[in-house]
């Protein structure tokens, strides 16, 4: 802090100064050393505060939707679901013994044909309905890659219903008011991660129904981030 010297006029940082009987030249080369030193000092402080960035800024918020973490089936390692903000994704819970397990050919169609415009699907295999998924990780894995050459990501097996709900699915089913009812039920999420539309297990990926809503989504600019 700069003290004014009520008698001689002189500036000083820190505390006042006792006036000593020193040259008068000598006081001005001290009161011009003074000066440049808090000079100095206060741009050193405004360098280093404009050198912090603010708290969040340039990095897009992650939806609330896309908020959770999963082992991935494929490799193992945990993975955000915020990693496919800005993307229009499709949610699907599978199992490798059920009538509509031939739809994985179709979801992986869809993702072949739409990644690049920003579609991810991803798929939970489930054995909640009917007991048709019993396998392990591994082998769920490797059954979609042997028999449909799956690509898009999946995670763990896990619930989709009741208490052990996994914590998207119990969000997508509140979000929609329509819980899965049988394997292979969809959830469309818009880029902005705020829009969604369920579709049953008997809505084929292919269907006009889904692929309409997938495009008129896909169309949509991402948001910015």
């Amino acid at each position: 802090m700069q003290v004014l010297d009520s008698l001689s006029g002189e500036f000083y940082c820190g505390r006042r100064r006792r006036k000593a009987p020193h040259d008068v030249n000598l006081r001005a080369d001290h009161h011009a050393c003074t000066q440049r030193a808090c000079i100095v000092t206060l741009a050193v402080i405004a360098l280093v505060t404009c050198a912090v960035p603010a708290q969040g800024a340039g990095s897009a918020a992650c939806p609330a939707l896309l908020d959770y973490s999963f082992e991935r089936l494929q490799g193992g390692q945990t993975q955000s679901l915020c990693d496919y903000r800005g993307k229009v994704v499709l949610v699907v819970n599978t199992a490798s013994y059920c009538g509509y397990t031939r739809q994985y050919e179709g979801l992986e169609a869809l993702y072949r044909k739409y990644r690049d415009r920003g579609l991810v699907v991803i798929g939970f295999p489930s054995n909640d309905f009917g007991g048709q998924e019993p396998g392990t990780n591994r082998e769920i894995a490797e059954f979609c890659r042997s028999t449909y050459g799956v690509e898009f990501p999946m995670f763990e097996k896990s619930s989709v219903k009741g208490v052990a709900t996994n914590p998207v699915f119990g969000a997508l089913a509140a979000r929609t008011g329509q819980p899965p009812k049988w394997n292979f039920h969809k959830y469309l999420i818009d880029r902005r991660g705020t829009n969604v539309r369920s579709f049953r297990s008997d809505v084929e990926p292919g269907s006009p129904e889904l692929v309409g809503q997938i495009e008129a989504w896909l169309a949509e600019p991402a948001p910015p981030g």
